[in-house]
């Protein structure tokens, strides 16, 4: 609790700092964090050469990894900002793209399930799209330290989005989804045997969470994915993709939805892959 105490004062703190500051600041501990890292970087390493067959030079994927942590800085600097921040200040951040698509399924009283990763500034994302699309509920996982669940909650629940700590978190999606609300998942983590479907994903196996397209399933809803990329860490694009629909209930529906999904983050990474979030262990228990 003591330490959770004193983190509030450097919150407080740093939140009274013009924000070119807290960014400097963030980013000089990144850097600093990539140094002390070498086994994240080493996964980081081995990732990109496992996903582009080495076609990738040194020094793009040493560029890769630096930027691995300087994005989750800038992500949680975000979620310090999201305490506070306003929707008008997010509105000032972001331009959706394709949001027609979106507004229009909304229009006819349907709820979404929107399909995102940890891509970008994900935290900025999922504020907007609950704070000035539509609200959503979502998925946490809480930290091994319980009294900082609190301030995340806070920073989440500030931007009209509902959480679920993610053991049960489907029964709570489902009420949502009952109710013609909305729900933001993040698709793009390691998943297992029991709880996801094997498919290439960069030509090579991996499981895959199934959960997105069961729940539209379910629910006869489509599959939206959403992404945000910013060239200058200022600006923002949040782009809607073309709405995945479940063809069925059954097995087969639920994996080529899936698939689907899959299929479209491929190629979003591909595009481009300093964004996503390479420290993580994605093909675990394959490799």
């Amino acid at each position: 609790m003591i330490l959770f105490r004193l983190f509030l004062v450097l919150d407080a703190i740093l939140m009274k700092l013009p924000r070119s500051w807290r960014k400097a600041l963030f980013t000089t501990l990144a850097r600093a964090a990539h140094r002390l890292a070498p086994k994240r970087n080493l996964i980081i390493q081995h990732n990109l050469g496992y996903a582009f067959n080495n076609e990738l030079s040194v020094d793009e994927k040493k560029e890769i990894e630096r930027y691995c942590y300087r994005n989750l800085a800038l992500n949680l600097l975000q979620t310090m900002e999201n305490r506070r921040n306003s929707a008008e200040e997010l509105a000032s951040q972001v331009t959706f793209q394709n949001r027609e698509v979106v507004d229009e399924i909304l229009t006819q009283g349907k709820g979404i399930v929107f399909v995102a990763a940890h891509f970008g500034n994900w935290e900025l994302g999922g504020a907007a799209l609950s704070s000035l699309v539509t609200p959503i509920a979502s998925i946490y996982k809480g930290f091994s330290r319980k009294e900082f669940d609190s301030y995340l909650l806070e920073a989440r629940t500030h931007h009209k989005m509902t959480l679920a700590e993610k053991t049960g978190a489907l029964k709570h999606m489902a009420k949502t989804l009952k109710n013609n609300g909305s729900v933001l998942l993040m698709m793009d983590q390691s998943s297992n045997v029991k709880y996801g479907v094997p498919f290439d994903f960069f030509a090579h196996s991996t499981y895959h969470s199934t959960a997105a397209a069961q729940l539209a399933s379910k629910f006869k809803l489509p599959i939206v994915g959403v992404y945000i990329l910013s060239e200058d860490e200022e600006h923002y694009t949040i782009t809607f993709e073309t709405p995945i629909e479940v063809e069925g209930d059954g097995s087969e529906a639920i994996l080529e939805a899936t698939k689907k999904q899959v299929v479209a983050l491929e190629k979003l990474i591909q595009k481009h892959p300093k964004f996503w979030f390479w420290c993580h262990k994605r093909w675990k228990g394959k490799y």
